[in-house]
């Protein structure tokens, strides 16, 4: 367990639930709809809107893989912390999810607060979204 996800822990941002299991495949579902949605946006050339739809894809993802820990998020960054510590660290998922995940993050923070995008930033962000739901699924 890394210093970071314990913190989460012990302040609270990362809680038992135990309806996680039972609500792991909607969110893979609300995932999947994200990702579809991203996918036009980005062919209508909004690469601003389809930044933040795509974080949204990996963050519904990564919050099945929570929720099948019958755990749930109260930070994004902590989730990001609990996919480190549940998952990378224990080799049930490849470090490049997450750090893409983290790159999502970043990039949907630039496109909504500062209002910078790039179709490129976009274009790469929609391939990793798709792996990693398809991770996802496999583990959920």
């Amino acid at each position: 367990m890394t210093l970071e996800y314990d913190s989460c822990l012990k302040r609270g941002k990362i809680k038992l639930f135990s309806r996680g299991k039972a609500l792991a495949s909607k969110e893979l579902k609300t995932a999947k709809a994200d990702l579809e949605r991203a996918r036009k946006t980005y062919k209508e050339g909004d690469y601003k809107w389809a930044t933040i739809q795509v974080y949204y894809s990996m963050f519904h993802s990564a919050r099945a893989l929570l929720y099948k820990q019958n755990l749930r998020e109260h930070s994004h960054y902590c989730l990001l912390q609990a996919m480190r510590s549940l998952y990378v660290d224990t080799k049930k998922l490849p470090g490049r999810h997450i750090e893409m995940f983290q790159k999502a993050k970043d990039l949907r923070e630039d496109a909504d607060y500062y209002n910078r995008w790039s179709e490129k930033g976009c274009e790469k962000l929609l391939e990793a979204a798709e792996e990693f739901l398809e991770k996802a699924i496999s583990i959920v």
